[in-house]
C-alpha cells in the first residue's frame, strides 16, 4: 500500500505505529491531523476506538505532499476487522 520507501541512512520519514481517524478505511494516505503516532503496537491497539472511527495501524511518514501537506502512508491496519 505504501507509495514511498524508507531510506535506511536518512531520517526524513519513519515507519511507526499510529492510531488513525478514518471514517472510511479505503484510503492509503492520511493527513497529519488524522494520525496520532504512538510508541508501540500495543498502545495503538489499546487506543483504538472503532465507534469513534479510530483504528490502529503501521504507517510511514510524515512525508510532504506536492500541495505542502504532511502525509502518512498506510502500511497495514493492525486490527483484523477491515
Amino acid at each position: 500500500m505504501a507509495r514511498i520507501g524508507i531510506d535506511p541512512d536518512g531520517k526524513v520519514v519513519n515507519e511507526c505505529f499510529a492510531v488513525i481517524y478514518a471514517p472510511r478505511r479505503m484510503r492509503d494516505r492520511f493527513p497529519e491531523n488524522c494520525v496520532t503516532v504512538v510508541d508501540s503496537e500495543a498502545t495503538a491497539l489499546q487506543d483504538a476506538d472503532p465507534k469513534k472511527n479510530l483504528y490502529p495501524a503501521r504507517v510511514i511518514g510524515p512525508s510532504r505532499s506536492s500541495e505542502g501537506f504532511r502525509l502518512y502512508y498506510l502500511i497495514s491496519w493492525l486490527d483484523k476487522d477491515e
